[in-house]
This record gives C-alpha cells, sequence and structure tokens, in this order.
C-alpha cells in the first residue's frame, strides 16, 4: 500500500501512470475488509477509502491498472518469504532434497557430419550409419534444407497430395530484439511447433510468423549504455535522427541474435514474412490504429500521475516496474548518485497553524515532497480536530498556508488523523484534490531535481540529496519530530535500478471500459475460449475492473505518436492546448484548418516528441503482421488466427489488449483459442529472470556448457552483489561440471513433457538428458531396424497391406493403434504432455522392452545373421514381422516429428530406401500425420487387455531369476492359474518364454481344464504371485544363495505389510461398504487378496529356506 509519501509493505502498481496507495484497486473488487487489515498493520497515515464508490471518484480521469496483475500484499509478502528460504537454501551447504542434487553425466562422444553439402541441400543419408545418437550429427543441415525449399511456407500446401481446404494460422510472441531467448522462449516455440508441424502434416494451410518487437525501452537503454561505454556520449549529444540512426545500426548488427536460435530449436517459421514492430508497414499499422481509435474518442490526452523513471526520463509500463521488500532502514544504490540512499525510514515532522499556538503532525517516507504539499486532510467526525476544521497550517519554507479540510476519506484511527496531501506526487492525494478543487504542485522535475517552486536553496538539487536539506532545515525550524525504522516495498525500474517517482504529465491515454466489456462478453458468449478454461474468471475480473491504459513514451526509439499541436496565427492563448492527429503532417494540417476554420498554410503544427508504448504495437500484432489496414491477401485468408498460444503471464499485458484493440479495429476477434502454458522455473523453484542470473539459454542446453562460462555469463549482468552470489552458488550446485549437450531434440521433448496449463513448470537440466538418452534409444532401435530391413529381398508390405499373424504382432499393432488414438484426444484438448508420454511409453516400453526383445531370435540369429528360412511359414512369419518393426517404427516417427522434428527426420530418411515410391527430396515434415483410422484394421483390444496378464508374469518371472541371481540359465516354469488366465497364456506362450528367459512354461489349473494335463509343480520350487488366483513357480535345481534369497524375501515382505494395513484399515472402515462404489470396492479386494497370497507365499517360501538352510 502506498504510505505517506512512500510505500509500504504492501505496495502496488498497476499501470504506467498509477502507483496505487491504499490498495484503491482492491477496494473496486469489494475487499474492503481485507485492505482495511492491511492499513492497520501498515501503522502510517493514510487516507481510507470506505465503499466502493470511493474508488471510482474519478472515472472520467486515467484510472489505474487492473488489480490482478500484482498480488495482494500478503501474497507478495510471502512469495518473499519464500525467495529469501529459496536463497538461503542455495547458500547452504546441503542440498535439499534428492532433487537437487547435481545431474550425473559423462562427456558423449561428439560425432560430426563431414560429408560436403552445400547450405540448402539435401543432407546424405546414404553414409554408414553411426553406431551412437550424436546431436551434432543429427541435426546438422536438414533446417537449412527445409527452409530453401519451402516446407514452412502456406503456399507448399498446394503441392501436398494430401492436402484439405483448412488453414491453421498464428503468430510466435515478439520476443525483445535486445536479448536472447531463454527457456521461457524455448517453451513457447515447442509447444507451438509441435501444433504447427502437426497441422502441416495434416494437410492444412499452415503459416506461422516470426516477429520481433522493437522493445523501445530495452533496446534505447542499451544503445545508450554503449555509446556510454564506447564514446563517451550520452543521448542528448547527439540529435533525435543520428541516434535513431546509432540505434538501427545495433539492430542491424545483433538483431538477428533472435532468429538464430530460433533456427536452432527447429522452429518451422515462415521467414519469408518475418515481421519487425518498426519495419514500414507495421509502423503505417500503428499510425492507422492510433488515428481510427483517435477518431472514436478511444484515445484522448490527460494529466495524470504515472508510474516515472528518472534516469530513463520517461514513463513506464508497470510489468518494467520491479518490487524490492525493505524490513527497515537499508543503503542502496541509485542511478546518478555517488554514494547509497537510505531508504526504509518514517519521518515525522509538524505543520504549524497560523496564528495559533498549535500543530498538525504528519509522517512521510519522502519529505524531500513536502514542498508539494497543498493541505492536511482529517476526518468530519474526528473530535481532535473540530476546533481546527477549516484553520490553515502554515508551510515553512514556501509561507504558503495550507487548509485543513475534511474527508470521509481519512482513516481517523490510524496514527495522528491527520494526512499530509501532495496530488502532485501522491494517487490517492490526486483524487483528494478533484475533490476538493485543490491546487497540484510539482516539485520534481522529470530528470529527478527539485523544481523551482521549492526556493532556490533546493531548485536544481536532486530529489534524495533534498531529502536531507529538508530534514535539517526541519530540525533547525524544531519541526522535525523523529524518524523511525518502517517496512515497505520500493517500486524500482527494471530497467534502469532507479526509484520510480509518481509525476503528474500531460500523456494520451486509451478509454479502455467499453473495449472491455466487449472483451468479456467475447469470452462468455463462446466466440474466445480461453485454455486452461480457470483464467476466464481472472479475465472477467481485470477486465471488469480496468482502468485507461497511458501510451505515452518519453522516448526517442519507437513509434512517435502522430499528434500535433496547433500553433494558430495571432493566438493569445498560450495555456490551453490544441492536438490534431493524422496519418501524415499535411493530413493533420488539413483536419486542424478545418476544426479551426483556418486555412493550412497558417497552421503550425509541432509533433508530440513521445513515442507510444511497446505494447501498444505488440497489440496489432495478429493483424498488422498480415499487412493491415491494407486488404492483403494474407489478411483475407489467415485473420482472425487460429490460436494465440504464449505465457500465462501476459494474459493482461498483451493478450487482453490485442483482443481489445483487434475488435475495435478490424470488427473481429483476432483469434478464436487462447492457450496459455505455465512458466519455466529453474531447479529451485524461482522464475527464470536476468534480474536473479537464472536465466538459461537453450542454446547453452543444445550443445552444452562449461560452468566458467555459465558463471562469466553472471558476472557480465548487473545484479545485486548478493544476487550474483546466490546466482553463481545455484550454478556451482546444480552444474558442477557445466551442461552436457543434450541437443534441441531432447530439450523440445523434455519441455513439450511437462503439463503446461496447471503450476509452474520446474525443468532441471537432468529431465533434458535423460529425453537425449531416448533419443539414444530411438537411434539403436533404428540400427536394429535396418539390419534387418537390409536383409530382406522382399519390398515392406503398405501399412495397409500389412495384416499381423501372430499374437504378438497383433499385440504390438492394436498398441499403436491405441497410441496414435491417445494422441490424437491429446492434441484436441492440448495436452502435449500426454502426447509425448503415450509416445514415450510406446517407444520404449511397448516397441523396446517388449516386442522387438521377442521378435530378436525370430528375425536374427547369433552374431546378427538373419534366420534362413526353412518352410515357407517361418518365411512367412518373418516377412510379416519384418513388415510390423518397419511400420511401428515408421509411424513412431511420424508422430514424434512435431517435438522431435530433427532426428526423427534423419531417421525416417534412413527408412526411405525400403519404402516403395518414395521420392528423393520428400520430408518426414509434409507427411500424412497418422491417424487412428488409417489405423483401424490395426486395432485388437482383447490382444492389448489379455496382454497385461503376461506382463504382470513377465514381471514375476525377472523377478524370482533376480532373487536366485540366475543371468544365463533358462530354468522350467509352471504357472498355476485359472483356466481363463491359462489361456491367455497359451495365446502367448513364446512371449513369455522369450521374455521371461525360460526353458518352458507350465500350465497348471488346480480348478482343472478340459485343455490342459499338466502336473502341479515340482516341490521347494520358488514361488511368485502374479495375482490372486495367479502364481508362478520358478524351479530351480541348484547354484542358488540362500542367505540372499532368504534377504530378498523379507524385505519384500517388510514392504507388503505395511500396505495391507493400510488396506485392511479402509475396508474395516465403518463407510467402507455404504460410501465406496462397488467397482472400486471390487478393485480393493482382488488387491488385498493378491497381497494377502502374496505374503502367504513368501511366509511359505522363508519357512522352506530356512529349514533347508538348518538341513544344511
Amino acid at each position: 500500500m502506498w504510505c505517506r509519501y512512500g510505500w509500504s509493505r504492501s505496495t502496488r502498481f498497476f499501470g504506467p501512470h498509477t502507483a496505487v496507495r491504499g490498495g484503491l484497486l482492491t477496494w473496486r473488487l469489494g475487499r474492503a475488509e481485507h485492505l482495511s487489515e492491511m492499513w492497520r498493520a501498515g501503522r502510517v497515515l493514510r487516507v481510507r477509502l470506505v465503499s466502493r464508490g470511493a474508488a471510482r471518484l474519478c472515472s472520467s480521469n486515467p484510472p489505474n491498472t487492473s488489480p490482478s496483475s500484482k498480488s495482494p500484499p500478503r501474497v507478495q509478502a510471502e512469495k518473499q518469504r519464500r525467495r529469501r528460504e529459496r536463497e538461503q537454501a542455495i547458500l547452504s551447504s546441503q542440498h535439499s532434497s534428492a532433487e537437487d542434487k547435481p545431474v550425473k553425466w559423462t562427456e558423449k562422444q561428439r560425432i560430426l557430419y563431414t560429408a560436403p553439402t552445400l547450405p540448402g541441400t539435401k543432407k546424405d543419408t546414404s553414409l554408414p550409419f553411426p553406431t551412437s545418437y550424436s546431436p551434432e550429427y543429427v541435426e546438422s543441415s536438414w533446417y537449412q534444407w527445409w527452409e530453401k525449399e519451402g516446407f514452412f511456407s502456406p503456399e507448399q500446401h498446394e503441392r501436398l497430395p494430401h492436402a484439405v481446404d483448412r488453414t491453421f494460422s498464428l503468430c510466435i510472441p515478439p520476443p525483445n530484439v535486445t536479448g536472447t531467448l531463454h527457456l521461457g522462449h524455448a517453451l513457447t516455440v515447442a509447444v507451438e511447433d509441435a501444433l504447427v508441424r502437426r497441422k502441416r502434416m495434416q494437410g492444412y494451410r499452415v503459416l506461422w510468423v516470426p516477429g520481433c518487437d522493437h522493445a523501445g525501452i530495452a533496446t534505447q537503454t542499451v544503445v545508450e549504455r554503449r555509446l556510454l561505454r564506447e564514446e563517451g556520449k550520452h543521448r542528448h549529444d547527439f540529435t533525435r535522427e543520428e541516434f535513431l540512426q546509432q540505434v538501427w545500426k545495433w539492430k542491424n548488427d545483433k538483431g538477428e541474435e533472435i532468429y538464430r536460435q530460433l533456427r536452432s530449436l527447429g522452429a518451422s517459421l515462415d521467414w519469408s514474412r518475418a515481421c519487425f514492430t518498426m519495419d514500414p508497414c507495421f509502423s503505417r499499422a500503428v499510425t492507422e490504429a492510433f488515428v481510427k481509435l483517435c477518431d472514436l474518442g478511444l484515445i484522448y490526452r490527460s494529466e495524470g500521475l504515472v508510474n516515472w523513471s528518472c534516469a530513463l526520463e520517461s514513463a513506464i509500463s508497470d510489468i518494467e516496474v520491479d518490487s524490492k521488500e525493505l524490513s527497515g532502514p537499508t543503503m542502496l544504490s541509485v542511478p546518478g548518485y555517488e554514494n547509497k540512499v537510505e531508504f526504509g525510514t518514517m519521518f515525522t515532522f509538524a505543520y504549524p497553524i497560523d496564528n495559533h499556538d498549535e500543530e498538525v503532525m504528519v509522517s512521510t517516507t519522502r519529505p524531500e515532497t513536502m514542498l508539494g504539499d497543498v493541505a492536511i486532510a482529517v476526518h468530519p467526525d474526528d473530535p481532535r480536530y473540530q476546533a481546527v476544521n477549516g484553520k490553515q497550517c502554515r508551510h515553512p519554507f514556501t509561507n504558503r498556508l495550507l487548509p485543513i479540510i475534511t474527508d470521509s476519506m481519512v482513516d481517523m484511527e490510524l496514527g495522528t488523523g491527520a494526512v499530509k496531501v501532495t496530488p502532485a506526487h501522491d494517487h490517492s492525494d490526486f483524487l483528494l484534490s478533484q475533490r476538493h478543487s485543490l491546487p497540484r504542485l510539482t516539485v520534481i522535475r522529470g530528470d529527478g531535481t527539485m523544481t523551482p517552486p521549492c526556493g532556490q536553496w533546493l531548485e536544481g538539487v536532486k530529489r534524495f540529496d533534498a531529502r536531507q536539506f529538508v530534514v535539517d532545515a526541519l530540525v533547525e525550524r524544531k519541526l522535525f519530530r523523529g524518524k523511525k525504522s518502517h517496512a515497505m516495498t520500493l517500486p524500482i525500474c527494471s530497467r534502469s535500478g532507479d526509484i520510480i517517482e509518481p509525476l503528474l504529465k500531460k500523456q494520451w491515454f486509451v478509454r479502455c471500459d467499453q473495449m472491455a466489456k466487449k472483451a468479456v462478453q467475447a469470452v462468455e458468449d463462446g466466440q474466445l475460449q480461453i485454455i486452461p478454461d480457470f483464467y476466464t474468471k481472472t479475465w472477467k475480473t481485470w477486465l471488469s475492473n480496468i482502468s485507461d491504459w497511458c501510451i505515452s513514451r518519453q522516448l526517442w526509439w519507437g513509434h512517435q505518436i502522430p499528434a500535433y499541436q496547433v500553433e494558430l496565427p495571432n493566438c493569445t492563448d498560450t495555456k490551453e492546448e490544441r492536438w490534431v492527429w493524422g496519418r501524415s503532417e499535411d493530413e493533420a494540417r488539413q483536419r486542424a484548418a478545418i476544426r479551426y476554420g483556418v486555412r493550412p498554410e497558417a497552421v503550425t503544427l509541432t509533433q508530440d516528441p513521445d513515442v507510444l508504448d511497446t505494447w501498444f504495437s505488440s497489440g496489432l500484432f495478429p493483424f498488422a503482421m498480415l499487412g493491415w489496414p491494407e486488404q492483403t491477401t494474407d489478411l483475407q485468408h489467415y485473420y482472425p488466427i487460429s490460436i494465440l498460444e504464449t505465457g500465462n503471464d501476459l494474459i493482461f499485458f498483451w493478450v487482453a489488449r490485442m483482443v481489445m484493440l483487434g475488435t475495435e479495429l478490424t470488427g473481429q476477434l483476432p483469434f478464436k483459442q487462447v492457450l496459455f502454458h505455465s512458466l519455466v522455473r529453474d531447479n529451485h523453484g524461482r522464475k527464470m529472470s536476468k534480474s536473479l542470473g537464472n536465466v538459461i539459454d537453450p542454446l547453452d542446453v543444445i550443445h552444452g556448457v562449461s560452468l566458467e562460462r555459465l558463471q562469466e555469463k553472471v558476472m557480465e549482468g548487473n545484479l545485486d552483489p548478493r544476487e550474483q552470489l546466490v546466482a553463481i552458488e545455484a550454478q556451482r550446485k546444480d552444474f558442477p561440471k557445466g551442461i552436457p549437450q543434450c541437443g534441441t531434440d531432447a530439450l523440445r521433448f523434455a519441455l513439450c513433457s511437462h503439463k503446461m496449463q496447471g503450476e509452474d513448470i520446474s525443468l532441471s537440466v537432468s529431465q533434458v538428458l535423460s529425453c537425449r538418452h531416448f533419443c539414444n534409444k530411438m537411434w539403436q532401435t533404428l540400427r536394429f531396424t535396418l539390419g534387418v530391413l537390409g536383409h530382406i529381398t522382399a519390398p515392406v508390405a503398405s501399412l495397409e497391406e500389412t495384416t499381423p499373424l501372430s499374437s504378438m504382432d497383433r499385440w504390438i499393432c492394436s498398441r499403436l493403434y491405441s497410441t496414435v488414438l491417445q494422441c490424437e484426444q491429446a492434441f484436441e484438448a492440448y495436452e502435449l504432455h500426454t502426447v509425448t508420454s503415450a509416445l514415450y511409453s510406446f517407444w520404449v516400453h511397448s516397441l523396446c522392452d517388449v516386442y522387438m526383445e521377442h521378435v530378436k531370435p525370430v528375425l536374427v540369429q547369433d552374431e546378427g545373421a538373419v534366420v534362413q528360412p526353412d518352410t515357407e511359414g517361418s518365411d512367412s512369419t518373418r516377412h510379416v514381422a519384418t513388415s510390423v518393426l518397419y511400420h511401428c517404427v515408421s509411424v513412431s516417427l511420424a508422430l514424434l516429428s512435431p517435438f522431435m522434428p530433427f532426428i526423427t527426420e534423419e531417421l525416417w530418411q534412413r527408412l526411405q530406401p525400403f519404402r516403395h515410391g518414395a521420392a528423393s527430396q520428400t520430408s518426414l515434415s509434409l507427411q500424412p500425420y497418422p491417424c487412428s483410422s488409417q489405423l483401424a484394421h490395426w486395432h485388437f483390444p482383447e490382444e492389448e487387455s489379455a496382454f497385461l496378464l503376461i506382463q504382470e508374469v513377465i514381471r514375476t518371472a525377472r523377478s524370482l531369476r533376480a532373487q536366485c541371481g540366475m543371468t544365463k540359465d533358462k530354468p522350467a516354469m509352471w504357472a498355476v492359474c485359472s483356466p481363463s488366465q491359462a489361456q491367455v497364456l497359451l495365446h502367448f506362450g513364446s512371449a513369455v518364454w522369450t521374455l521371461s528367459r525360460t526353458s518352458c512354461l507350465h500350465i497348471y489349473c488346480p480348478q482343472g481344464s478340459d485343455n490342459l494335463h499338466s502336473t502341479p509343480p515340482p516341490e521347494g520350487s520358488l514361488i511368485g504371485v502374479v495375482d490372486h488366483s495367479c502364481q508362478l513357480h520358478l524351479h530351480v535345481q541348484s547354484g542358488v544363495n540362500v542367505e540372499k534369497q532368504i534377504l530378498q524375501l523379507s524385505q519384500r515382505r517388510d514392504k507388503l505389510v505395511p500396505k495391507l494395513k493400510e488396506i485392511l484399515c479402509k475396508v474395516q472402515s465403518p463407510n467402507f461398504l455404504t460410501k465406496v462404489p462397488a467397482h472400486v470396492r471390487q478393485k480393493v479386494d482382488h488387491k488385498m487378496s493378491a497381497l494377502q497370497q502374496e505374503l502367504k507365499t513368501i511366509e511359505d517360501q522363508l519357512k522352506m529356506l530356512q529349514e533347508n538352510q538348518t538341513t544344511e
């Protein structure tokens, strides 16, 4: 909350022109009781709002931005507490959890692609297949070929055999041209490219537009620092045109870095349509938008308080304001000051009442602003001030009289109940000044020095130097009443590190209320869908309480506001401002002539030197990038864009403004869906931020980087010493050996494997490294597959012609069908983590761990020699198995292609010589995306269901082998089971023998079965429990380590006993039979029976082993 001329612990910022004291807009949301508690906690004098209406006192003036853009004070305090705890954990010598431990890795062999390949030509995949996966080898040359061939252009759609007459378009959230991408950007790219590549493979006409934002303040700051460092010159040493030339030179030299990163990430963007917000076409769109909104009365000029950076001499937006928590007196560095400045102190002084021997005491954290006091406010019902109501205080330095006014907004229960009123430097006081027609006296200039009304003794003095001068003068006049520690939140400019100063400025504002209502209605009517749905409440709350938007910025770099101040001939009224706007100066001149009834040549125009807020131009991106206001072909084909995908932190700053501006300027919503993803945090749960030094460059994950280089980057930044220490220590803990080379595909797959629509993503390099291991798994799968295909004589049958014969062929084919179906459903719901999980599970657990292990004996002999066909039947079986393997791999690569474009292209191209009629220039990125209808003839649900038992049997058998320490021996195995289970075991008999590594499988049904004539298992066999009706008996003749077996069984028993107790507690609870559904009770009963059976078996085995041990 805004304390008396400072920010207390609960300060909140709501816009480029607002820092609201007392949680003003929180009251507008009906949270008065919560705010009252915060005031009491603050223990400082301030204005009290008593109703929702009070917050609307000046609705015609530029109000404050929404409350939803910042957290409530208590939430902010909790965030600060957690941040301190995280920092302390980082600086401590111990790791707080197993997850915090550094990832262990060894440097892998780097294999390079060395074949002579001209840029843009297709990579040679006829070279020998490397023995292991290497990202550098795989990712070489493919992107240049894709780009040169125009695969990312919507125009290639006409050449697709499977093209459909549907369009999918979107834009990348334009990153700042000043910087480099971080993992948050990489998440955006990974998600959007997955959606784009799938739609392109589905035959859609796809347009994905790249772009960069000119980033007014950030870019100008970077260039100014460079000029000062290299040439010793400031911005004002140049003319505006000369300085802008320097900025363009810097942009042309450095601006391609982001595009290079996007290409490295494999983003399939249409580079021929790349868009920069300062391009001539885009600038015309910005001018058109401003003029049109002015004509509609939606942009107006008004005087209001803004968040001002004295270092930049510009208003800044709330996204560029950081909050720094102070628990008490704190010395901080401030730009432009040699010595540190103290904050976190409350000063109290007295105003003498004119012609009376009395005084009124007030408190402030910014005594320098008392030169701008114009009144003292008290509550009309406060008995302490009944006698002085209407009297005046004498200002000790200016001799100005300050009226004592009454206002019900004052909280008489706080402090002395008297509030000093400084309308030109305090937002709540600004409201009071409007109610009471008080003057507004500016005492701090835009450069942070004191103004002439302060007197010669302070004029030109820096504001924080003036603070001490004022305190000393108060002491000298015996008006100083003391100072004390005061907890507060200090607003700081994220670009310059300067302390934000609220200043009264005439600015241009966008009137938002009616546009916001339309945006809310669009969601309520279902015209605009927000995903995930829980953001709809946030959307409505924020837009229902939105304030007008200050779009003026006092910069040189950006879109100069196309508004002109008019000077008329023989006009003596210099106080009144006359403004016109136009698409050009000539148009503005004509407008002025018509408005003021003079000849055009008699009009003198001066263009507003300010530029527009960067978010204004960014808000036009979905249609300006397509050529608006011209009715271009792109605009007609691709607008509105299909979806807007971005981080959830931009819901207000960008997304809401795009919806408002797009609807107003084009008559249509700019997009039909908004998909928000969560924020990426570091391994310690901290948001990745340059100000924390924990930003990770995705290229460092892709190519690998040493710890030394990581720490050099931190040192190169402009961090606070403590934050620098924390950042370096976090790197030392997380990456003691640096970051390993993981590759683009692994990074993208890891990012998409997190649930986007929920909690924030804590991405660790170990997760990315595990995805690199998955890449190697894919690589080795292809080595095996190519080895099998290399020995076949007949071509592989097409997918449609391949009919699986064996039970295992039918099972893997059906698993592939189910995986494709799961991917379809998850893609439509934008649940990419479900897609990646399904694909990983199929490739690793079904294809590699089960099917390939089963077919190896069928397809190859020792040393990899292909089995020669003995009979016609066996030859047919092998041929079908080969075709099934080929299509499982090929289809899986297509499914994975949107997430892992490089490795899937490399491996798919290696398969093409075995595919009938493959074109030499074909890319996987343009192949049809697998669909469930294509694989309907491969759907065998009964095989999938039955194989669940087989997997449990194999797991139990391997566990028994491990207990015995078996490696090569293949003992006989008995399955004691029900008749129905016996049929399943017979159906998949070969899989059980092969995968459980047993010599033979005997099936025994105690209940009897007409088709089975097996004998019971021999005595002394090792027993494993599959479920309550199935046991395995492993006949072990010799070589068993009895002590090890007893230990393993005892450990297993110790794990099962607590689980059984837990289930028994549930079953025996009084509500189990009445409140638990029948199907759930049935599952619990089965689980309980299986646990009881397994425990009984373990006890029997332990008894037998211990008896044998005693006998021996």
